[in-house]
């Protein structure tokens, strides 16, 4: 029960106490990451650790989106590698960003996923990436400063289907 009351207590945090988040806290949900699944075992991802001020800020300008990334306390880049994963990469990296995630609120960071798929030549020259790799996302990270409600969800009569497209469930089925 513990592990679905984690799942379901997530959220996107966006603000930040003006505290320093120590390293090793980091390091530590970079350790779960490690374990998400890939395709054939392949862990094409890599975690680039953003601390510098003024690189946050510059990732910060990216988009709107971006704008938690100012008031971090830092940021971690995920990406992932083409050539190790070539056909799943993306999905991949994202079961390892959604793992590290998830890490973070366990020990009680707060963090946003930043979208990185439409700025990938920029990201990947702010930090030195190689063009092999592809960044999947950015985490802007901190003690939050936010508690944002729960946000509403679409029901599940409109999202499951038994056995075909459009078979929808009823509720007296669940």
């Amino acid at each position: 029960m513990e592990c679905i009351e984690a799942l379901l207590t997530r959220r996107s945090i966006r603000r930040f106490r003006d505290e320093e988040v120590p390293l090793q806290r980091i390091i530590e949900a970079i350790n779960v990451a490690r374990y998400a699944p890939s395709a054939k075992n392949s862990q094409p991802w890599r975690f680039i650790v953003v601390k510098d001020p003024q690189l946050l800020r510059r990732l910060s300008e990216l988009s709107i989106g971006a704008r938690p990334l100012a008031n971090a306390s830092l940021a971690v880049v995920v990406i992932a590698n083409k050539d190790e994963s070539p056909t799943s990469y993306l999905v991949d990296g994202a079961l390892a960003a959604m793992y590290f995630w998830l890490a973070l609120h366990c020990m009680g960071l707060g963090a946003v996923w930043i979208q990185t798929l439409r700025r990938i030549e920029e990201i990947n020259k702010l930090l030195d990436v190689p063009s092999n790799y592809v960044p999947v996302a950015i985490f802007a990270i901190g003690y939050p400063a936010e508690k944002p409600p729960a946000r509403p969800r679409r029901p599940l009569e409109e999202i499951v289907f038994i056995d075909k497209y459009g078979n929808k469930i009823q509720s007296t089925s669940m």
